[in-house]
C-alpha cells in the first residue's frame, strides 16, 4: 500500500483531466454561440477571487488564433488549471453559461456510480453486505473507508462483514478511481444492535431487511431529580428512524433511539412509547408507564421549602460584540448605529440590578465579548448602587482592555471561551471552581496565549453550581399566562405537500432552531419518470426577515448557517434559514418555485406556488413594535439558481447578519443594510476592534463556503452525534492511489 494522501471529493484539479478531453472541451468553446464561448467562461472564472484573470491573460489567449492549430480555449483551460481551478468549479461555470454540450462531454468522461451503499441497522452476528457498483473508462478501482480509515481488503465493489459486531458500527464510504479522476459514493451508516444476554428468538428467521424492534423500553419508577432514560432499538433496511411519544403527543427532542431527561420532574411522568419507521414500514414499541415521585415535601422543613422556593437563579450568557468603559460592560445589539455609544447598548450592571430586585439566590454572568474601550463613547454612567450580596459571579472571556476571539473547529465557529466552557458545563462543581478549570484549559491553547485569558470576578460565599436543581414556585395566574405565551411562541407551521401541474409533488417542512429562527426545507417526494432534473426553491421573503440569499436553498443545514438542529432534520432536502421572526408584522408568505427539465429539451420549465403559513413561532406574539416596516421582498438566490437573474437585476437590498465579535458595519459577516445580493466576493476578513487583521478565523469564514447543490454527497458532523459527517470525515479521509 502506498503512502496515504489527503483529498476531498470533487477536488480534482482541472490540470489533471486527460488531454483528449481538454482538447474536446476547447473545440466546443472555440466554436460556441455568443454567450457560451471562452471569453464568457473567462469572465465567469475571473469573478472568483483566487483565479484573478488579468486583461493581459485574456489578450495572450486571444492571440492563439494567430498560431497554427492555436486555440484560445485550450490556452484558457490550461491557465485555469495552473491556477488551481477544479473540475467542480469548471462545471459550475459551464452550468452558468448553459453550455449543455460541454457539460455532457465532462459527464460522459467521468465515473458513474450505478449502485449506492445503503444505510442499515442489523443484529450482531449477521452477515452484512455494503455494495457500490460503478462504470468508468477504461475500468474502475474500489476503495472502502470506515470514516477516515481505510478498510483492510476493502478493494471490491462489495464489502462483506461476516459476522458483523458492534465495533463495526459507523459510517462507510467507497472511493471509486479511474485513470484520470475519482468520485465518492454516498455515506452509508451501519448500526449494529447487540442483544447479548437478552432473548431475541422472535427475530430469528425474519427477512434481513425487515423492520423489527429488538430492544423495548422498560417501565420506570423514579423520584424528582433522577435521570429518565428510555431506550428503543430496531433493525431494518432502510435504516430505522425514531419518534418518542408521551401521552399521545410527540416529544420535541425524541428523534433518537434513546430518550433522556437529565433531571426528571413530576411533569415528565406518563405513558411513553416509541414509533419506529423507515421508507417502507413502521412499528410501535410497547407502551410503558413512567412514575415520578416528589419526596421534597417530606424531606424539607416548611420554612426551608418556603425559602428555597423564592430564591431563583439569574443567568446571563452573551456572545457578540461588546466593550467596557469606566468599569461598566456594554453589550452591542446587531442593529446598533456606527459609531455606537452606551445609549445604543445594554449595560450588564443594569441587568445585575434587575436580577437583584428579584432576590435571586445566584447571579451568573458569562460574557463572551471584547472588553476594549470604546473611543467614541465618553459618557460616564451614574448607576444606582448595587446591593452588597455574596451571590455574584462574573466570567469574562477576556481581560479588561483585551479582545475575545473565535476559533474554527469541525465546521463550527465558537468563541474561545465557549469552546472550553461547553466541555465542563454539566460538571457538578462550584461555579467558581468550574470557571477556574476553564481558565486553565484556555491557558493551554497556543492560539490565544498572550492575547486572551479568562477573568473571573466573584463574591460567592455558598457552594452553588450550574447543575443545581431549579426551584419552582407554585403555579400562579401570571406564570400560567407566561407558560402559555412561551408555548405559543414555539408553534411551527404544519408540514405540507404541494402538487404541481407537471405531476411533481414536494414536501414543505419546518423546524425551529430558536423561537425566532426557523428552517424551511423542501424535498421532492414524487416525480414523473419523464422529468430528468427537478428542484424546488423557496423565495420572495419580506425584508422584515433576515434571510441571506447567498445561504438559502442549500444542500445541508450547515451551509445556511444552522448547526444546532441539523441532526434532527430530514436528509436530501434544500434548506433555508429565516431569522428575526420577531420583526414579522404580517403572515409569512413566500413562493415555492419548481424548476424541472425534460430529456432532449434544453429549455427549463418553471412553476410557482404562493404559500401562506401564518405567523410562525415568536411572530405570533407580535413583538415587532419599534421595528421599521419594509414591504419589499428578497429572493433567495444561489449559484445556478434559475431565478438568480431576477435578483441580479433588482435594486432591492438584501439584509443579513452572521454573528461575529466584530463591530457592526466594519467587519464582514455583520449587518449591512445596503448590501446588494450579487455574485461578488465579500470583502477580506478583518476586525476593526483594533484596526488590525484578525489572528483567528471569524465565524463568517466558516459560513462562507457553499459547495454546489447536489455536488457533495458526504455528510457533515456538526455535533457530538455522528449523524452528519461529510466535511469532517472527508477532510481527514486518507486513501491509497491505485492505477
Amino acid at each position: 500500500m502506498s503512502e496515504p494522501v489527503r483529498s476531498t471529493p470533487g477536488s480534482l484539479p482541472l490540470s489533471r483531466l486527460a488531454e483528449p478531453l481538454l482538447r474536446r472541451l476547447s473545440e466546443l468553446l472555440d466554436r460556441a454561440a455568443p454567450g457560451k464561448g471562452w471569453r464568457d467562461l473567462a469572465q465567469r472564472a475571473g469573478s472568483r477571487g483566487r483565479v484573478r484573470l488579468s486583461p493581459l491573460d485574456l489578450e495572450q489567449c486571444s492571440l492563439k488564433v494567430l498560431e497554427p492549430e492555436g486555440s484560445p480555449s485550450w490556452s484558457l483551460l490550461k491557465l485555469l488549471g495552473d491556477r488551481g481551478c477544479t473540475v467542480v468549479e469548471l462545471v459550475e461555470f459551464l452550468q452558468a453559461l448553459e453550455h449543455t454540450e460541454a457539460l455532457q462531454c465532462l459527464s460522459h468522461s467521468g465515473i458513474k456510480i450505478v449502485v449506492q451503499p445503503d444505510s442499515q441497522a442489523v443484529l450482531s452476528g449477521q452477515v452484512v453486505k455494503l455494495c457500490c457498483w460503478a462504470t468508468g473508462h477504461p475500468f474502475v478501482h474500489y476503495q472502502w473507508f470506515k470514516q477516515e480509515k481505510e478498510v483492510p481488503h476493502g478493494n471490491s465493489p462489495e464489502l462483506v462483514l461476516n459476522p458483523v459486531n458492534v465495533n463495526d458500527s459507523g459510517f462507510y464510504i467507497c472511493r471509486v478511481n479511474s485513470e484520470s479522476s475519482f468520485v465518492f459514493s454516498r455515506w452509508a451508516r451501519l448500526e449494529v444492535c447487540d442483544l447479548q444476554g437478552t432473548s431475541h428468538g422472535s427475530l430469528i428467521g425474519l427477512p434481513e431487511n425487515k423492520l423489527r424492534i429488538c430492544i423495548q423500553p422498560q417501565p420506570q419508577n423514579l423520584t424528582v431529580g433522577d435521570a429518565l432514560v428510555l431506550e428503543c432499538g430496531a433493525v431494518g433496511n432502510p435504516i430505522p428512524h425514531y419518534q418518542w411519544f408521551r401521552n399521545g403527543f410527540p416529544l420535541a427532542n425524541g428523534s433518537k433511539n434513546v430518550y433522556m431527561v437529565t433531571y426528571a420532574d413530576v411533569e415528565h411522568q406518563g405513558t411513553y412509547w416509541c414509533h419506529v419507521f423507515n421508507d417502507r414500514e413502521d412499528q410501535d414499541s410497547k407502551k410503558i408507564e413512567v412514575i415520578i415521585e416528589d419526596l421534597s415535601d417530606l424531606q424539607k422543613p416548611a420554612d426551608l421549602q418556603e425559602q428555597s422556593n423564592h430564591r431563583p437563579v439569574g443567568l446571563l450568557y452573551y456572545a457578540g460584540h461588546g466593550y467596557e468603559n469606566y468599569g461598566n460592560s456594554f453589550m452591542v445589539p446587531i442593529d446598533a448605529p456606527n459609531p455606537y455609544r452606551s445609549a445604543n447598548c445594554l449595560c450588564v450592571q443594569n441587568i445585575l440590578k434587575l436580577m437583584q430586585e428579584k432576590e435571586t439566590g445566584l447571579n451568573v454572568f458569562l460574557l463572551d465579548m471584547c472588553r476594549k474601550r470604546n473611543e467614541y463613547d465618553d459618557t460616564i454612567l451614574i448607576l444606582d448602587a448595587l446591593k452588597v450580596t455574596a451571590n455574584i459571579v462574573f466570567g469574562y472571556a477576556t481581560c479588561q482592555g483585551a479582545e475575545a476571539f473565535e476559533i474554527q473547529q469541525s465546521g463550527l465557529a465558537n468563541g474561545i471561551f465557549m469552546k472550553f466552557l461547553k466541555d465542563r458545563l454539566l460538571e457538578d462543581k462550584k461555579i467558581t471552581v468550574l470557571l477556574d478549570e476553564v481558565a486553565e484549559d484556555m491557558g493551554k491553547c497556543h492560539l490565544t496565549k498572550g492575547k486572551q485569558a479568562l477573568e473571573i470576578r466573584s463574591s460567592l460565599s455558598e457552594k452553588r453550581a450550574l447543575t443545581d436543581p431549579i426551584q419552582q414556585t407554585a403555579s400562579s395566574a401570571e406564570s400560567l399566562a407566561r407558560n402559555l405565551q412561551w408555548a405559543k411562541a414555539h408553534e411551527l407551521p404544519e408540514s405540507m405537500y404541494l402538487e404541481f401541474k407537471c405531476g411533481v409533488q414536494i414536501q414543505l417542512g419546518f423546524a425551529a432552531e430558536f423561537s425566532n429562527v426557523m428552517i424551511i426545507y423542501t424535498r421532492i417526494v414524487k416525480k414523473p419518470p419523464e422529468i430528468v432534473v427537478c428542484r424546488a426553491y423557496v423565495t420572495d421573503f419580506a425584508l422584515d426577515l433576515d434571510v441571506d440569499p447567498k445561504e438559502a436553498n442549500k444542500g445541508t443545514p450547515e451551509e445556511t448557517g444552522s448547526y444546532l438542529v441539523s441532526k434532527d432534520l430530514p436528509k436530501h432536502c434544500l434548506y433555508t434559514r429565516l431569522s428575526s421572526l420577531q420583526k414579522l408584522r404580517e403572515h409569512l408568505i413566500f413562493t415555492v418555485c419548481l424548476h424541472y427539465e425534460y430529456p432532449g429539451i434544453e429549455d427549463t420549465m418553471d412553476e410557482r406556488k404562493e404559500v401562506n403559513v401564518g405567523k410562525p413561532l415568536i411572530a405570533k406574539l407580535g413583538l415587532h413594535h419599534g421595528f421599521k416596516n419594509n414591504n419589499c421582498v428578497q429572493t433567495c438566490c444561489m449559484a445556478n439558481n434559475p431565478f438568480h437573474n431576477q435578483i441580479e437585476s433588482s435594486p432591492v437590498a438584501a439584509k443579513y447578519y452572521v454573528p461575529s465579535h466584530c463591530q457592526p458595519n466594519s467587519c464582514p459577516g455583520t449587518y449591512h443594510p445596503n448590501r446588494i445580493c450579487s455574485d461578488s466576493i465579500r470583502q477580506p476578513e478583518t476586525c476593526s476592534c483594533n484596526g488590525t487583521s484578525r489572528v483567528l478565523p471569524s465565524r463568517h469564514e466558516v459560513l462562507n463556503y457553499s459547495p454546489p447543490v447536489e455536488k457533495s454527497n458526504v455528510p457533515v458532523e456538526t455535533t457530538d452525534d455522528t449523524v452528519e459527517l461529510e466535511f469532517l470525515l472527508s477532510d481527514n479521509l486518507r486513501f491509497s492511489e491505485q492505477q
